[in-house]
């Protein structure tokens, strides 16, 4: 990707190229929040700029960038389209204010939206830390209720500032940045699909805190140091109920064709089947390590083919965030729509009986020549993960070799 080495000096572009009236934004350093529940606020920091009259946009949080270029200004509104994701901001502009929302028209979310110029931390640093954070935690959400789910998190502080992520079962919350003041944290990210927020304190060693996504959903979480502890192995949670050792789908392309594992192009061939929705993050991060490991292995016994449960409301949004994921990716291997209108995972298990539960998107299985299911990874340990994401790495290539060696 080009460096921007565009920022010194532009702002006179956006004047120039406005009409008249507007009240474009200036280019540079911003620093943004969305009003999540119980009035907090989650803070990320944007660069803003124009190349060829076109504008971009970089999102950051701790190790990730997320580049958009999907930007157009309307007068004094300037709206902001999420790659690869449904999701988009439109604003109203006041030259050094950003004033509006971020919304994700197919689940009916709105987040309050603002953003000022300037450079600023992403979150106000208060006392110093009387905690250094660093480490492996045993951490439970939703903890004594029926909800309840395992996570572990994995943090990195250095002095006030902490990064890290939660893994859990069905994968991570991506790369998390923020603070730890006193005997507090907040950390945050926003990757233009999900908006999470987390703050907690500590008491006598237990990390005690909340965890908001967007506006629309809250829970408690509780930690605990383990530096041994591990979640469960992926690779046991989902399986073939007792009587079944194939897969079987019939589902279409965006051409309307429908594909099964009974094509010819499947026939003597190792198969790599993912159950994922272009809505989801942790999905995006397998879907790039799956296109990049197909463009560079040799992958001549091996096929992969992607079954996409999305919440588009008609069959046609559906297939264009489809289409809009295979070119922003430069995907080769097919995607097709098993499911929109929902990505309920009841429903989606319907469409796959016999699977004992789906239980997070992605699903990935491993289909030898006799279209045998060898095994089958549950959720995704995308690169905010570390060093569990080179695990799987080197576990699927071992394993894709095996199988395609038979």
């Amino acid at each position: 990707m080009k460096k921007w080495l565009f920022w010194a000096g532009l702002p006179f572009l956006w004047g120039s190229c406005s009409p008249a009236g507007t009240q474009a934004p200036r280019t540079g350093k911003w620093h943004a929040q969305l009003e999540v529940m119980d009035g907090r606020k989650l803070p990320f920091t944007f660069m803003l700029g124009k190349q060829e009259g076109t504008y971009r946009m970089e999102v950051f949080n701790a190790g990730e960038v997320v580049s958009i270029d999907e930007i157009r200004m309307e007068r004094d509104s300037i709206h902001i389209y999420m790659p690869v994701f449904e999701g988009y901001i439109s604003a109203r502009s006041s030259g050094e204010e950003l004033r509006g929302r971020f919304r994700i028209e197919s689940l009916d979310r709105s987040v309050p939206f603002m953003a000022r110029y300037g450079e600023r931390p992403r979150f106000l640093v208060g006392p110093a830390p009387l905690v250094d954070l660093s480490g492996a935690w045993e951490v439970v959400f939703s903890p004594g209720t029926a909800d309840e789910y395992p996570a572990k998190g994995i943090f990195r502080q250095e002095g006030d500032q902490l990064s890290g992520t939660f893994r859990t079962t069905t994968g991570d919350y991506r790369y998390l940045q923020g603070v730890v003041t006193g005997d507090s944290l907040k950390l945050s990210t926003f990757d233009g699909a999900h908006a999470f927020l987390f703050l907690a304190g500590m008491a006598d060693s237990v990390m005690r805190g909340t965890f908001y996504s967007g506006n629309h959903f809250k829970e408690p979480f509780v930690g605990r140091r383990s530096p041994d502890y591990q979640l469960p192995d992926a690779r046991t949670l989902t399986y073939l109920k007792p009587g079944y050792d194939q897969l079987e789908f019939e589902f279409p392309g965006p051409d309307g064709a429908l594909v099964s594992l009974r094509d010819q192009r499947f026939n003597r061939k190792a198969v790599v089947v993912q159950i994922m929705g272009t809505w989801c993050p942790n999905c995006l991060d397998e879907t790039r390590f799956l296109t990049d490991y197909m463009a560079l292995e040799d992958t001549a016994d091996l096929e992969v083919v992607a079954l996409a449960f999305e919440y588009a409301r008609t069959r046609e949004a559906a297939f264009s965030r489809i289409r809009r994921l295979r070119e922003r990716l430069g995907m080769e291997y097919p995607i097709l729509l098993a499911q929109y209108g929902s990505s309920d995972k009841l429903l989606a298990q319907e469409k796959l009986p016999m699977l004992n539960q789906l239980i997070s998107y992605p699903t990935t299985l491993f289909i030898d020549k006799e279209k045998n299911v060898r095994a089958i990874h549950t959720g995704f340990n995308g690169p905010a993960t570390g060093a569990p994401y080179e695990a799987f790495k080197r576990q699927f290539d071992s394993l894709v070799r095996v199988l395609q060696a038979e």
